[in-house]
């Protein structure tokens, strides 16, 4: 409501309304008149009052029939009206407020009576504009709320795909903008890992499914947990095999290091798993081949089916480095060992004359991690 309110008088009377016009003023009360039915119509639409007195007895269109329209029209269908009439004969009374009057007052108007039937329907209509005004901004904030929600599940769901992919640390980095968006095609160089258990085929085609499943979730579990605390990218994994790799979405200052340290944690933890499955007649071991090198890194597929993956001839390679790994053995490519000569003991290899490689590959086979000088 506005400050100082707004009153309409309608009133075909000159003398009235200047009377009216004159107590309300004094009040404080901004005022606008209208001299017939129809203008008081046109005056209610264009100036939006607060309040309306209404004479009854009125040119063209007489009060009550003014007042019935006035609750039709959007903007005045909530503003109080007080009807004004000369007659005190209750039938027109009770026609002008079941036409949508609030109140009413008897000519001559008593100044008393018409301050305090002024006063208590300006609080009236404060109080409903104070609720209108609440509704709205209720609405509003139903609004914002459902647009966040509608946000943060939009977040969740990337989140969740990105996970798919990443640890959560990084997960969590891409989505509040700390990295690019890696399901974009780019060039990175990248340290490559790929695993893969030895014997799986044969113990596969001897086992039954129950026993193969309960296998491969022990080995997905704790190679999954050595991935996300390294910090590496699994970019797919195919029964007994999987490919991780390290400096991307994320560069990272130490990727062959981290794929050293992973893999050598991966030795470790499938060395006791192995004694299990040995107990249990399953002749499994692990063969892990590690290599760098730059590669497309993005996402490939298909709408509504895409993973993450990378493109390059390192992944190949790491490939070929695993797939000539003899059980429980770690070969790593050239730049791998360079990258961390201080931290590893190593054997030569080679150099290996693999598919779809040329020349002769220098290798070394990981032994072991140095132990840091006391």
């Amino acid at each position: 409501m506005r400050n100082p309110p707004r009153i309409l008088i309608a009133d075909d009377n000159p003398a009235n309304v200047r009377i009216l016009r004159m107590r309300l003023a004094a009040d404080g009360h901004e005022i606008v008149t209208a001299g017939d039915g129809e203008e008081a119509l046109a005056v209610a639409n264009e100036s939006q009052p607060d309040l309306i007195l209404l004479d009854v007895m009125m040119p063209k269109i007489d009060g009550i029939e003014v007042c019935r329209r006035l609750k039709k029209l959007q903007g005045v269908a909530f503003t109080p009206i007080i009807l004004v009439t000369a007659m005190a004969d209750a039938k027109d009374v009770v026609a002008g407020l079941d036409a949508g009057a609030d109140e009413y007052l008897t000519k001559p108007v008593d100044h008393a009576a018409l301050s305090a039937r002024v006063h208590s329907m300006l609080r009236i209509k404060s109080l409903h504009d104070t609720v209108t005004a609440q509704a709205e901004e209720i609405a509003r904030w139903n609004a914002t709320l459902a647009r966040r929600v509608d946000e943060q599940v939009a977040e969740l769901e990337r989140v969740g795909r990105l996970k798919r992919f990443f640890s959560p640390q990084l997960a969590d980095l891409i989505v509040g903008g700390g990295a690019a968006d890696p399901l974009r095609p780019h060039r990175r160089e990248i340290c490559v890992v790929f695993l893969d258990l030895r014997g799986f085929t044969a113990f596969a085609e001897a086992s039954e499914p129950e026993e193969v499943s309960d296998v491969l979730a022990a080995y997905h579990a704790q190679m999954g947990r050595l991935i996300l605390e390294h910090e590496g990218t699994l970019e797919r994994f195919t029964g007994d095999g999987m490919m991780i790799f390290f400096n991307d979405p994320v560069p990272v200052a130490n990727p062959e290091e981290r794929a050293i340290r992973m893999a050598e944690a991966m030795r470790s933890r499938i060395r006791d798993l192995g004694a299990e499955w040995r107990r249990r007649g399953y002749d499994l071991d692990l063969s892990i081949g590690i290599a760098k090198g730059y590669a497309t890194i993005g996402a490939i597929g298909f709408e509504g089916r895409q993973d993450y993956a990378a493109i390059g001839s390192v992944t190949n390679l790491a490939s070929r480095l695993c797939a000539e790994a003899s059980p429980d053995q770690i070969l790593v490519s050239q730049p791998i060992h360079a990258g961390v000569a201080e931290l590893v003991n190593v054997k030569a290899v080679g150099p290996l004359h693999l598919k779809g490689f040329r020349r002769p590959i220098t290798a070394y086979e990981l032994v072991d991690l140095r132990q840091p000088a006391p």
